[in-house]
């Protein structure tokens, strides 16, 4: 069906969008002491998105891309109801109102006052479901603006913050009415073919917005002439509504849907100091430290997982566990035959009677940690004699779990590349005491027992494939230099200077057990490609 030439097939997305904002402003001061500032408006936006396809077949591409068609592709294509071409269309519309007023007095006292009306067309079709009113509350104490520090020698800067508010996110909404797709009809004959209409997706009437309560408490400090400077924040969070996937009777057709299945609360510090640790003449070195730390708990979940649910990559929600949990099946080890055994769903110690489609037996998987990191930052130095500069930063994350790449299978072929761990596995009777990896299983195991199948799948998920995602990364070094000026004027120039730069240098720490995979991309889109180094040379002059 395709004598000459080969294919061309194309996708062209379309996307059209108007978007709207207007806002009014009003701003007054009294006697340089009391300031009001209130601002009010609105926003609007319309996408409409547009892919269109299509496949072409017998293109010559080496005869001037001449296509030579043979109408049994066509006629193959219409007898499987497949289509060569088609077009799609999107829709999202959005608006929202704002107000804000702000009151502040002798620049010591500040007080806001924020609200919001969002409406969007993804979401439910009810008002309480589609429009959602939020809210802010702030307020900051500036001390360093009064009296009793106003003359201060050691404290240069000091401010309180607070907040209270409502907020919220469409988060993965996907449809509020019932989606209905044109098809043609699948026949033994192209002459009883039709047009038909399918249902897509069933209505989601009652789908909301994901909503989150937070109070924050902040503080920024700098002292002795804001040589060493912090600014921190504490944050308590109470998020509601979460949009996620939730297993349904089956009713109508559709078994799995989006809908507000779950209740979250988090809490965390961030802060950020600054520390000008050396000025002494021609030589200065700042530093600059930035810390975050984040836990959050699953407190109300309205879905029932399963077991190949909870041992997923990316991990997964379970009430009274990080909404990330990573979980995996307990390893016990090896037999004297070099099989991995497992505690599997009615606690006993077995080999390959594991269901990865159990439902209600799921607590005997392992609560191994969350794929989040609890803590993140980074660390940045940078030392400057005269017009040399010398800048050396790195970042950091601790606390989180994630799963080594699913080598292992009950069968390898040639062709396949296998990792060096491998040569640790088990040989002969013995090893079962040296070491956790299962050996290569002979053609006549697996005829006994074609169920080894399921137990070196349940390797790849169990509590020894879990490693440490810790890394301490240098990210950047650079160097740059400034030419004197009494070189550039000869030749008319007002600057030039020079600058090399190495990004991603190089990975400090991380857990020996990833045996040089990076964790900060491990397992990402399916795809764990290094971070590839980077070397800059500048050159930057003007006249």
């Amino acid at each position: 069906m395709l004598p000459q030439g080969g294919f061309y097939n194309r996708t062209d997305n379309r996307l059209l969008n108007y978007y709207f904002r207007g806002a009014v402003n009003y701003m007054k001061s009294i006697n340089d002491l009391h300031v009001f500032n209130v601002m009010g408006g609105m926003e609007a936006r319309s996408t409409d998105r547009r892919e269109t396809f299509s496949q072409g077949y017998g293109i010559q591409y080496e005869r001037g891309n001449v296509p030579y068609i043979d109408y049994r592709i066509i006629k193959q294509l219409l007898e499987r109801s497949d289509q060569y071409f088609g077009l799609e269309n999107a829709y999202d519309r959005f608006v929202a109102f704002f107000l804000t007023g702000s009151y502040s007095y002798a620049e010591r006292y500040t007080i806001n006052l924020t609200g919001r009306y969002d409406g969007s067309n993804k979401l439910g079709q009810s008002r309480a479901s589609r429009w959602l009113p939020t809210w802010n509350v702030s307020g900051a104490w500036h001390l360093h603006n009064e009296s009793f520090l106003a003359m201060s020698d050691i404290i240069s800067l000091l401010s309180l913050r607070a907040t209270y508010g409502l907020t919220a996110s469409m988060g993965p909404a996907t449809n509020a009415k019932a989606v209905f797709e044109n098809q043609v009809t699948f026949r033994p004959t192209t002459a009883e073919r039709e047009n038909q209409i399918i249902i897509s997706s069933l209505e989601n009437s009652d789908l909301t917005w994901e909503k989150q309560y937070e109070f924050n408490v902040g503080m920024d400090l700098g002292v002795f002439n804001n040589r060493i400077s912090l600014s921190a924040d504490v944050y308590w969070r109470k998020c509601f509504d979460l949009i996620g996937v939730l297993r349904t009777m089956g009713i109508g057709g559709e078994p799995l849907k989006y809908a507000n299945y779950a209740d979250m609360k988090s809490n965390g510090v961030e802060f950020t100091l600054n520390t000008k640790n050396v000025q002494a003449g021609k030589f200065d070195w700042t530093s600059n430290l930035t810390f975050s730390f984040n836990q959050n708990e699953i407190t109300n979940l309205r879905s029932e997982a399963g077991v190949m649910d909870l041992v997923s990559s990316t991990g997964y929600p379970k009430e009274g566990e990080a909404v990330r949990g990573i979980y995996a099946i307990p390893f016990m080890g090896l037999t004297g035959e070099g099989l991995p055994t497992y505690l599997n769903q009615d606690n006993e110690i077995t080999t390959s009677d594991i269901n990865f489609q159990e439902r209600t037996k799921v607590d005997f998987l392992k609560y191994m940690g969350t794929a989040d990191p609890k803590y993140t930052g980074g660390f940045d130095n940078t030392f400057k004699y005269g017009p040399l500069k010398l800048s050396v930063f790195l970042t950091y994350q601790f606390g989180s779990k994630i799963w080594l790449y699913p080598y292992f299978r009950y069968r390898y072929y040639d062709n396949e590349s296998m990792p060096k761990e491998f040569a640790d596995r088990w040989m002969v009777p013995g090893d079962e005491k040296r070491t956790k990896v299962p050996a290569f299983i002979s053609t006549r195991q697996y005829e006994q027992d074609p169920n080894l199948n399921t137990a070196y799948s349940a390797y790849n998920y169990s509590t020894e494939r879990v490693a440490k995602g810790d890394f301490i990364r240098l990210k950047e070094i650079s160097l740059s230099y400034d030419l004197p000026q009494k070189w550039l004027k000869p030749l008319k120039l007002t600057n030039v200077s020079l600058r090399l730069a190495a990004s991603n240098v190089g990975m400090l720490y991380s857990d020996k057990k990833l045996k040089g995979e990076d964790p900060e991309f491990a397992r990402s889109g399916g795809v764990s490609l290094p971070v590839p180094k980077q070397f800059t040379f500048a050159l930057k002059f003007g006249f």
